[in-house]
């Protein structure tokens, strides 16, 4: 049964992350989280590899197919670049964060308390200004250094609280550099497709990998992940097919419709993992 709970939200998340630019982990860990069968740290470690392997399917398919002249390029190359490089320092710095808070506490699982407030306020005020974002102005940032100031805010962030970055990135490239909705959601997964291989390869540094994957070998754990990478996979597949057929102002309710449920999912984790049930 845990398997298919954590192949379904996997795959759900990753369809749902591929339509709308968030990656996918910004609904799969608080998910998973509230589950509660596993530690906070394998979990923020199984959501990282599956998020890389459906973006890693996005950005790669986009550049290859727009190569070949099959489809636009929504990905701008020029300063998506100067932003994913900003994030991924930024997610290096995130992740040093969070094991720090992590390897301090004394119950490991009030971390992924912390993560959901965190996240929580972050999707908070992200839904604010989507929902008014037609009333802001908006800019056409293109200078290297302060798109890259920009990547590494949202890295850090987006790397402590284990997710992709999803609605803070989209919300930036609305206000920041005026990109329409779907040319938002491809630059998001290019930004944090960038940003997660860099948390990853700090865990390995670090040697923050889930135990039971090397030391205790747990056949169900591996089982587990690779599974979830599948479901990225297919989920990528499935997300940026269905983002082709439908217009833009389905994308951006569906956007909020998500943030919502990420809200309720934050609120949940608070209140069990926080101990204040």
């Amino acid at each position: 049964m845990t398997y298919i709970i954590f192949f379904a939200v996997s795959i759900v998340a990753s369809v749902v992350g591929a339509i709308c630019g968030v990656g996918g982990g910004v609904f799969m860990k608080p998910a998973l989280d509230a589950v509660g069968v596993l530690p906070v740290n394998t979990i923020t470690f199984l959501s990282t590899c599956t998020v890389i392997s459906m973006t890693s399917y996005n950005v790669l398919s986009s550049a290859i197919n727009s190569k070949k002249g099959k489809s636009e390029n929504l990905i701008d190359w020029n300063l998506g670049t100067w932003l994913a490089i900003g994030s991924a320092i930024g997610g290096v710095v995130g992740k040093y964060l969070y094991d720090i808070i992590k390897n301090s506490a004394a119950n490991k699982e009030i971390v992924g308390g912390y993560q959901a407030i965190a996240l929580l306020i972050a999707v908070l005020l992200t839904l604010v200004y989507t929902l008014n974002k037609n009333k802001w102005k908006t800019f056409h940032v293109t200078n290297p250094a302060v798109l890259s100031l920009l990547g590494f805010g949202l890295g850090t962030l987006s790397s402590f609280v284990g997710i992709g970055g999803g609605p803070m990135n989209l919300a930036v490239l609305y206000f920041f550099l005026s990109m329409p909705t779907k040319t938002a959601a491809q630059n998001s997964l290019y930004m944090i497709l960038i940003s997660q291989i860099a948390s990853l390869i700090v865990t390995f540094i670090n040697g923050s990998v889930p135990e039971a994957l090397y030391i205790d070998t747990d056949p169900g754990l591996w089982v587990m992940m690779i599974g979830m990478i599948i479901c990225g996979i297919c989920g990528g597949i499935i997300g940026k097919k269905i983002n082709k057929k439908i217009p833009s102002s389905t994308v951006d309710k569906l956007f909020v419709i998500l943030i919502f449920v990420i809200m309720g999912l934050c609120c949940w984790n608070i209140y069990t993992k926080l101990g204040l049930g």
